[in-house]
C-alpha cells in the first residue's frame, strides 16, 4: 500500500502548527489535519497587559477608594470618574487583544506552513477501521508512516445541579462573550487552572468583584508554600475572594441573578466561568479502532510519546497536564523526531519552565523543595532563598514583592528554582538553561548581570551557596582568618 505522507498532524493547537513546520524543515511529506483556519489566541495575556496598566493609571489618579469612603459629592464623583477609566480600559483591552489575534494569526498562517511544503487539510475527520491506521477526512483517505495528535484540550464540565439551564462561561467560550457584551461585575470563577488564576486577577484589575474557587486538584499544589502564600495575598490585595477547596453543591438562576450554593454559604453573581478541568479533545477520532487508551482526562504516552499504538504519537495537554505552549513545542519535536526516525529520544522536563501569568508572576523549572527531600537523602538537599526587596532594580522600579527559591544539592548541583516576582518568566530561563546544562551554583553565583536588573536576584541568592560552604568547612574559616589577620600585622 502506498502512503501519502511521512506524517499525518492531527490537532488545531499551536502544537500541531509547530511540529508541521517543524517535519517540514527536516524534508519530511507532511499533512496538517485541522478543523478551522486560525488558532485560538491566550487572550488573557493582552487582557492582563492592559488590566495592568489601567490599574496604574487609577492608582496614579488616586481612584482607588474604599467602599467606606463613599459619602459627598466630591467622592462620587471620584467613583463615577473611576467607572468610566474602568469602561474605557476594558474597552481598549479588547482592541488591543483583537489586534494580538491578528498578528498571532498572520504570523502563524496556514500560508506560511504551505510555503514550505505542508499539506493544508480543513476539516473534521476519524480513524477508519483498518490493519493499518489511516484517516479520513473530507471524503478522503489519508495515508501516512505515522500520526501525530495535537488536538488540544476543552473544559470538562462538573457535575453540578442545575448547571446547564443556569449557564456558564469556559476558557473557549470567554472571549466572544467579553467581545460581544458589557463586562459583568459579579464573578465566580471555578478553577484550579493556571488561566483561572490569570483570568480571575485580570477581571479583578478591570474593576470586577470576583470570587474564585480553587476545587482540588488545583495548580496551586504544585508550587513552593511560600509562594502560594504569597500569590493568594496578592490576589486578595487585588480585589480576588479565594476560597480554597470549596465543594460547589449547586447553582441556580433567580429573577436574571444566578446564585451558587456551597457549604454553608451561597454566592450572588452575573456569571460563571467553568476553569477547573480539561479533557483531550478526541471524542470524534474513533481512536478505539487502533487501540488507543485513554484513562481518566488523558492520552496514555511512554517517554518517547508514544501512545499504545506504537505509530500515533501525541503531543500537548491531551496527554496530561496544563496547557502550556512551550511543553507542548517542546513535545512536539520530540514526537517528530522519533516518528519520523529512530524512536529514541525521550522526553526530559527538568528544565522546561513553566509559568502562571499574574502580576508578579510565578515561575518554576525543576522540582520543588518537596519533591528534592523525597527523591534525594534530606541531608543533601540544600536550600536558598532570597527576596526581592533586597535587589536595586526592585527598589528603582518600587516593584520589591517576590521571591527566589533554589533548590540544591551539597555537591552544587541545581534541581530547581521558584520565583515569585517582577520579570520571573525572563529569569527562570537562565535556570533551566543551568539545569540543561549542568551548570552549578556557584557558575551562578559568578555570573555578572546587567546592573540595575531583576536578574540580580539569582546571584544574591547563589551568593548563600558561598556562605554555607564557608560555614561548613571550619578550616577554611580559620586559615581566611589567620591569613587576613597576617596581612594587616605586617601591612601587605
Amino acid at each position: 500500500m502506498k502512503l501519502d505522507y511521512d506524517i499525518i498532524i492531527i490537532g488545531d493547537s499551536i502544537a500541531g502548527y509547530e511540529a508541521a513546520l517543524y517535519a517540514a524543515q527536516l524534508h519530511a511529506k507532511v499533512a496538517l489535519v485541522k478543523s478551522q483556519p486560525t488558532y485560538q489566541l491566550n487572550y488573557v495575556y493582552p487582557l492582563r497587559e492592559l488590566s495592568r496598566i489601567s490599574y496604574q493609571y487609577l492608582e496614579m489618579m488616586g481612584l482607588g477608594i474604599c467602599d467606606d469612603q463613599l459619602a459627598g459629592t466630591k467622592v462620587l464623583k471620584q467613583v463615577q470618574q473611576r467607572e468610566r477609566s474602568l469602561i474605557s480600559s476594558y474597552q481598549r483591552a479588547i482592541f488591543y487583544a483583537q489586534g494580538i489575534e491578528s498578528q498571532f494569526n498572520l504570523i502563524n498562517s496556514l500560508d506560511n506552513l504551505a510555503t514550505q511544503g505542508v499539506d493544508i487539510i480543513i476539516g473534521t475527520g476519524e480513524f477508519a477501521n483498518s490493519r493499518k491506521p489511516s484517516f479520513r477526512v473530507q471524503g478522503r483517505t489519508l495515508r501516512g508512516s505515522r500520526y501525530l495528535l495535537a488536538c488540544g484540550s476543552v473544559t470538562k464540565i462538573p457535575h453540578i445541579e442545575n448547571l446547564p439551564t443556569t449557564g456558564y462561561l469556559t476558557l473557549a467560550s470567554i472571549w466572544q462573550y467579553l467581545v460581544s457584551t458589557n463586562l459583568p461585575k459579579h464573578w465566580v470563577i471555578l478553577g484550579g487552572l493556571p488561566q483561572s488564576i490569570e483570568i480571575a486577577q485580570t477581571l479583578a484589575h478591570l474593576g470586577c468583584h470576583i470570587n474564585l474557587l480553587l476545587n482540588h486538584p488545583t495548580v496551586l499544589s504544585y508550587l513552593e508554600p511560600e509562594i502560594v502564600e504569597l500569590l493568594v495575598a496578592q490576589l486578595e490585595t487585588d480585589g480576588v475572594n479565594v476560597w480554597r477547596e470549596e465543594t460547589v453543591t449547586q447553582v441556580r438562576k433567580i429573577q436574571g441573578q444566578k446564585w451558587v450554593q456551597l457549604k454553608d454559604q451561597t454566592i450572588e453573581t452575573d456569571e460563571i466561568l467553568i476553569a477547573s478541568q480539561q479533557r483531550p479533545k478526541i471524542d470524534n477520532l474513533n481512536l478505539a479502532t487502533l487501540r488507543i487508551k485513554s484513562p481518566g482526562d488523558r492520552l496514555t504516552t511512554n517517554d518517547k510519546l508514544q501512545t499504545t499504538n506504537p505509530n500515533i504519537y501525541a503531543c500537548g495537554d491531551i496527554i496530561g497536564g496544563y496547557d502550556m505552549d512551550n511543553i507542548a513545542k517542546y513535545e512536539a519535536k520530540i514526537a517528530v523526531k522519533n516518528a519520523l526516525f529512530f524512536p529514541k529520544h525521550r522526553v526530559n522536563y527538568s528544565a522546561i519552565p513553566w509559568i502562571i501569568c499574574t502580576q508578579p508572576m510565578v515561575a518554576q523549572v525543576g522540582v520543588t523543595e518537596l519533591q528534592a527531600k523525597k527523591r534525594y537523602n534530606k541531608n543533601q538537599v540544600l536550600v536558598f532563598k532570597n527576596y526581592f526587596k533586597t535587589t536595586t532594580a526592585a527598589q528603582i522600579k518600587n516593584e520589591t514583592t517576590g521571591i527566589c527559591k533554589l533548590i540544591v544539592l551539597e555537591n552544587g548541583k541545581i534541581l530547581g528554582c521558584s520565583i515569585f516576582g517582577q520579570e520571573a518568566e525572563e529569569i527562570i530561563n537562565l535556570i533551566a538553561l543551568a539545569i540543561s546544562q549542568n551548570l552549578k551554583i556557584e557558575d551562578l553565583e559568578n555570573l555578572a548581570v546587567a546592573y540595575p536588573s531583576c536578574s540580580e536576584i539569582l546571584t544574591q541568592t547563589a551568593r548563600e551557596w558561598s556562605r554555607h560552604k564557608l560555614y561548613k568547612n571550619h578550616l577554611l574559616q580559620e586559615f581566611l582568618q589567620s591569613f587576613l589577620h597576617f596581612r594587616r600585622e605586617w601591612k601587605f
